[in-house]
């Protein structure tokens, strides 16, 4: 696997090294010695998939607040996403600044989304999939969002919103005084 920092500190994208053949290729996607060697999620406790029937699907953005910190390994199975990290860490260097990433069944690529930020994602394609392994255990006294247009972010999400869940819709836009992630 190879590991590049994204914009946001401690944001990686993983990509998988092919091994090509007549057959097609095969390449591992979790290795706990590699991650852990990067000082990243040791071993996942939980995984999850999101099936999304329409393009233009909005998840996020959500995260889970301390003591119950969530790393998240989100790779895309099936169809494409337009994924959306935003760095609640107070003190670190890109506090509040977001990264967008494309995922796809073509590219093979998962972004790595530390503890304390904030994830979602927009598909953009119908009948997408995506793949979740996360750090902790989900935690629903914990789990906080904030509203994915939040004009303090300034996220450029690349379509239209065509499908939100009410929850999603009606996240407050993040405020640093009000509870928020570990610090």
């Amino acid at each position: 696997m190879r590991f590049t920092e994204l914009a946001l500190k401690g944001v990686l994208r993983v990509d998988p090294e092919r091994h090509e053949d007549e057959r097609g290729f095969f390449a591992r996607t979790w290795c706990r010695r590699e991650f852990e060697a990067r000082g990243v999620m040791g071993s996942p406790v939980q995984c999850s998939v999101s099936q999304n029937t329409a393009r233009g699907t909005l998840r996020g953005l959500h995260y889970q607040d301390a003591p119950h910190g969530e790393a998240k390994l989100v790779r895309c199975t099936s169809g494409s996403i337009f994924d959306v990290v935003v760095d609640l860490r107070c003190g670190s260097s890109t506090y509040l600044q977001h990264v967008g990433i494309v995922l796809s069944r073509d590219n093979h690529q998962a972004v790595y989304v530390p503890e304390y930020c904030a994830h979602g994602f927009l598909t953009l394609e119908n009948d997408t999939e995506v793949f979740y392994q996360m750090s902790s255990y989900y935690e629903p006294a914990a789990a906080r969002g904030i509203r994915w247009n939040d004009p303090r972010l300034a996220i450029a999400w690349p379509d239209a919103i065509a499908v939100i869940s009410e929850r999603d819709r009606t996240y407050p836009d993040f405020h640093p005084e009000n509870k928020g992630p570990a610090r």
